[in-house]
Formats: structure tokens, sequence, C-alpha cells
């Protein structure tokens, strides 16, 4: 007889929860956080323009917590609605790009099949 746990996979509990993700690492969790942090201070590119690649990468790699997290990043830093929605169709087409040029491989297989 299988048991049938109800399982929230996504809550909101674990973003805020983040930082003790490494309790039981605590040298690799410090290591992480402080590389994390360094990545998102100014640089070559702005902490706000960081923000905005973070957002589009977190729709590319469909995390929650982090569209979450640079939602209100980047509204902390001025991004407007109208910015965010053009970060989030850069992903959208960097990720249906990666799938159409991907048919390339099934042409190249179809032809070695014969058809």
């Amino acid at each position: 007889m299988s048991h049938h746990h109800d399982c929230d996979y996504y809550k909101a509990q674990h973003l805020a929860d983040f930082g003790k993700v490494s309790d039981a690492s605590p040298e690799l969790g410090r290591k992480f956080f402080a590389w994390y942090s360094a990545v998102f201070e100014d640089g070559a590119l702005t902490a706000r323009e960081k923000s905005i690649v973070a957002l589009a990468v977190a729709h590319a790699v469909q995390c929650p917590y982090c569209i979450q997290a640079y939602t209100e990043d980047c509204l902390s830093k001025g991004v407007d609605r109208e910015q965010m929605t053009e970060a989030l169709h850069v992903a959208a087409a960097i990720r249906g790009g990666a799938s159409l040029v991907h048919g390339m491989q099934m042409r190249e297989f179809a032809t070695k099949a014969g058809m």
C-alpha cells in the first residue's frame, strides 16, 4: 500500500531560509555566499545590470525563488516592469532558439535514416 504525502515543493519560507542551506557544511556555505555577494557587486557591469541579467537567467532556469528575489531586487534598483518584461523575452528567445537549433540534429539524423 503506497502512502501519499502532500508535499509542496516550492515554499516561500525556503527563500527566506536560503542562508541556512549549508548549515551542515558551514565552510562551503561561507565560501559560496562570499562568492555570490562578490558576483553581484558593481564591476564592469553595474549591480543594477547584473540584477536584470539574473532575472533573465532565473526565468531561463525556471527557479521561482530566483524570479521572486530578482524581481524584488530589480524593483529596488529602479528597473521598471517594461524593462523586466524585455529581459524575460530575451530569456524566452534564447530558450526558444536553443530548442530550434537542435532541430538541425533532427534533420541530420533523419537524413542519415534516408528520410
